[in-house]
């Protein structure tokens, strides 16, 4: 009985979860822009999606913001996580106090804030000042997610590295950062997904030219929301299952690989 309870919860919750989504990709392919009334099927929608300037600019722009901005907040994140991680105690734990108040701070004052930052040292509003915006929400991520991967390394590998021969600089490219490289890649696809979904820092930042996907929809929707948006969400759906699924099946066979490895050095 308990079993079956708790099958239905999951149910319900994927139900809950997923079911907007099924609902959007099934109106992709509604021959009309009725958002209640199914007409027929047609990939009109998807053929318009990839003839609309305006959507695919969007998309570019968010697609390039997302990637530099991740990039500089990766290298600033991991550098900024291995220096925190030799502090003291209590400084890191103020430091690290100050590292979540992005995250814990409501989005609308961030991009008030940097909004007036940018105003006053003179950054008129563009490319510039939106990647600055997405590099200091995303920056936390990344040490967040590259601190663990410190504290469960083996320190003893540097020393051994160093008794070695190895110069400072070798230790950190042959020993530290490959070590931590999991943490690395989890704050970078974070900040990418993070940076993709933002729209009130990015709001309170964009330019004329600068305009990204999450705008453009929030300027739609004034009128009325075109199906080619549900197009362009079930492709970006179903190419983040895809690189999902890659993932874990390679993470599945990297383990499959250790056990095997482990079994043949016990035997």
């Amino acid at each position: 009985m308990k079993k079956v309870f708790s099958r239905l919860c999951l149910a319900f919750a994927f139900l809950f979860l997923y079911a907007p989504i099924g609902v959007l990709i099934a109106y992709s392919f509604n021959a009309s822009k009725s958002r209640t009334v199914w007409t027929g099927f047609t990939l009109d929608w998807y053929y318009k999606l990839f003839h609309n300037e305006t959507i695919m600019r969007s998309l570019l722009n968010t697609l390039f913001v997302a990637l530099v901005a991740s990039v500089i907040a990766t290298v600033l994140g991991t550098a900024a996580a291995m220096g925190i991680y030799n502090l003291k105690k209590r400084t890191r734990a103020l430091v690290m106090n100050i590292t979540y108040m992005p995250i814990m701070n409501p989005e609308i004052v961030t991009g008030v804030s940097l909004m007036l930052l940018f105003a006053f040292v003179g950054l008129d509003p563009g490319y510039t000042t939106l990647i600055l915006a997405h590099v200091c929400f995303c920056v936390p991520y990344v040490i967040l997610n590259v601190l663990p991967k410190l504290r469960q390394m083996d320190m003893s590998l540097c020393e051994a590295a160093m008794d070695l021969g190895c110069s400072g600089r070798q230790v950190y490219g042959k020993v530290i950062i490959p070590e931590i490289m999991p943490g690395i890649l989890t704050g970078f696809l974070m900040s990418v997904t993070y940076s993709i979904d933002d729209f009130v820092i990015s709001y309170f930042t964009y330019g004329p030219r600068s305009q990204t996907l999450s705008i453009t929809i929030y300027s739609m929707t004034r009128r009325k929301v075109s199906p080619e948006i549900n197009a362009l969400s079930a492709i970006i759906f179903l190419v983040i299952l895809s690189v999902l699924l890659i993932m874990n099946f390679s993470d599945i066979r990297s383990h499959r690989r250790e056990v095997r490895k482990k079994r043949r050095y016990d035997a």
